[in-house]
């Protein structure tokens, strides 16, 4: 499978004296499912993004957890550089990132957001001069005579729109016209979903969501025509996300990561486009340059700390050889996926292989999708076979190899194959080449890294061996050898304590013979460590004290710390029995708000011990 994306040959002189109005337009959870890319569904065809012949393209996006890619989007920066990687964590990057859209208007242009934020860090007022629902009056109209930068958001393909209670999913399709509706008999249904009428019917519905969708795309260019802005606005339309559904989103497969990206480009700056009308150009593109790729267009220059490269515009960098991606926790459940890929071939590291595919997230979604609900309960039933067997299975591979041109649903994994060996030493190596680099911090348990450092770990511990020994950290998390993981229990190193006892968790019953080492864990002065040394120690049968322990930390106020004990609990399964009485006294204050999505009314580890709850019982 290829990326394709407009490449600008030459940089335009006349940017400088008359600078371009830039104008986003973004859907939510959309795959390269357009007419644009040939799709086959007519009615799913969506012909105003690629009205106005502009060029047609995809792009990466680094990451599959929704807040951390709109982190990557505002700075310019791996999330994982920054300390803004985990869902839903606020975090606090280093002094020197701002917003990209603060360079643009410090360099006159204005900057309007409608409306969606979500960084994973609370972005400065300075960041946009308008950030609301109302694009018509709010955005470039309010401009004066500034070149404007304005970002239209459009939820109708969100992933909730497609099964929640409230969608207003048949309000839709009821507006749309019986020709432009789906028929679930001629979904497309990718070769790791089991194809039961749950499954056509999800996909239908998001389908719909598509051409619904189109229409506001219409809109919005026909407000920008009607205002005489045409000539003079280069339109970017693209999904923040691809498909919004179960095996896509929050995982790092390519149904999850490649998203559609056209760009139109007026004739007053059409020397800026390579190609004619509905041209490609291959290039690999990530999310990451998408912040130095519009200041080059406005003529700012930017800024040395940005960790992608324009690919299009006067500073173009030269073509990528590789992108790379990220997975760590999403919302209550704590993982760890990296990923990178050449154009052709995917490679993928599965840190925490012992846990499953599917974490069971009691949130309302993604957990009560139909597709996923009808999929678990076949697999309990014990009636899938290939590659939708695969996904429900309680670990994973540690990694995982995927020849794209030949396998695009991703479901051979060549990682073992003797033919590919080769390509798995180049893609390991040039992931391990981008840790290093960038200094990734998804290797610091989200408690160190507050503890530590408060929030700003990037500048506090850049090219720091002492304060972040990566190597010994990334050969201790690679170790699967019971005698290296028990000695490096006692490394002088919080963090990798840490990696030493989540591989002994990794072992099951099998660490028993690191019994010793796993007891004196338990008074380490490292919150994580003394957590998952307590979810080792009870695997191999010996429970007492380490459940004491884990309820004990469950009050903890530090939520980080609580969170991490309530995956303990839920991960070692019946063996937390005993704490049954304590983990429903500790969510009984919560208790009304049963089966509904509660944001900001209760913590993360309530969302976890709901489920071991329903284990229990």
């Amino acid at each position: 499978m290829r990326f394709l994306v407009c490449l600008l040959l030459a940089a335009s002189a006349a940017l400088a004296a008359d600078r371009p109005n830039i104008l986003w337009i973004v859907l939510e959870d959309l795959s390269p499912e357009l007419g644009a890319y040939g799709d086959p569904l007519p009615s799913r065809q969506t012909s105003t993004p690629s009205r106005s012949s502009p060029c047609s393209t995809a792009a990466r996006i680094p990451t599959a957890a929704p807040a951390p890619r709109r982190s990557t989007l505002i700075t310019g920066m791996y999330p994982t550089a920054i300390g803004t990687q985990h869902m839903r964590s606020e975090g606090k990057p280093p002094a020197y990132v701002r917003a990209f859209t603060e360079y643009l208007r410090d360099a006159g242009y204005y900057c309007s957001n409608h409306a969606k934020q979500d960084y994973n860090w609370i972005a400065p007022k300075t960041a946009w001069d308008a950030n609301d629902n109302d694009w018509l009056a709010k955005g470039w109209r309010q401009r004066g005579d500034k070149p404007f930068f304005t970002v239209i958001n459009i939820m109708d393909t969100h992933s909730s729109q497609t099964y929640h209670p409230w969608t207003p999913w048949l309000e839709r399709r009821e507006a749309l016209a019986t020709e432009e509706r789906h028929d679930p008999a001629k979904a497309i249904v990718p070769s790791y979903y089991p194809d039961t009428p749950e499954t056509r019917e999800i996909l239908r519905r998001y389908a719909d969501n598509v051409t619904f969708a189109d229409r506001k795309v219409g809109a919005i260019l026909d407000a920008l025509s009607k205002d005489g802005l045409d000539d003079d606005t280069i339109v970017f339309f693209y999904s923040d996300h691809g498909t919004g559904l179960p095996r896509s989103k929050s995982f790092q497969f390519d149904s999850s990561t490649r998203v559609p990206l056209l760009i139109r480009f007026p004739e007053k700056f059409e020397e800026l486009a390579p190609a004619g009308p509905g041209g490609r150009v291959e290039r690999l593109v990530s999310f990451v340059d998408f912040a130095p790729t519009v200041l080059g267009l406005a003529g700012v220059e930017p800024p040395k700390h940005f960790q992608g490269q324009a690919f299009l515009g006067p500073t173009t960098g030269f073509p990528k050889q590789f992108v790379y991606g990220y997975r760590d926790r999403m919302d209550e459940r704590y993982e760890m996926i990296r990923s990178v890929m050449d154009g052709r071939f995917h490679y993928i590291r599965n840190y925490f292989a012992h846990l499953p595919w599917f974490h069971e997230q009691t949130r309302l979604y993604p957990s009560t999708n139909p597709l996923l609900e009808v999929w678990h309960a076949l697999s309990a039933a014990g009636k899938l076979t290939g590659p939708a067997a695969v996904y429900m299975a309680r670990t994973k591979p540690r990694e995982q190899l995927f020849d794209m041109r030949e396998d695009p649903d991703e479901v051979h994994d060549r990682s073992g194959d003797p033919e590919y060996a080769g390509v798995l030493a180049k893609l390991r190596k040039a992931y391990l080449a981008w840790t290093f680099d960038t200094r990734d911090l998804g290797f610091l348990p989200e408690e160190e890294m507050w503890r530590r450092f408060d929030g700003a770990a990037a500048s506090a511990f850049d090219q720091d061996s002492k304060l972040y020994p990566l190597e010994r950290i990334l050969e201790t998390a690679d170790s699967t050898d019971l005698a290296v993981q028990t000695e490096r229990l006692s490394d002088p190193d919080p963090t990798v304590r840490y990696w030493a006892a989540v591989g002994l968790v990794a072992q099951g019953d099998k660490a028993g013979k690191a019994r010793p080492a796993l007891r004196k864990a338990l008074d380490d002065d490292s919150p994580p460590v003394r957590v998952m040394a307590a979810q080792a120690l009870c695997a191999t049968g010996e429970c007492e004290r380490p459940l004491a322990l884990l309820a004990e930390m469950l009050d903890d106020q530090r939520p980080y710390v609580a969170l991490r004990a309530a995956n303990a609990i839920d991960h070692l399964g019946a063996r937390a029995k005993p704490l049954l009485p304590k983990i429903e006294a500790y969510l009984a204050p919560t208790a009304q708000l049963e089966g509904r999505e509660f944001f900001g009314k209760a913590p993360f580890p309530h969302w976890a011990l709901r489920h071991a709850v329903a284990q229990l019982r």
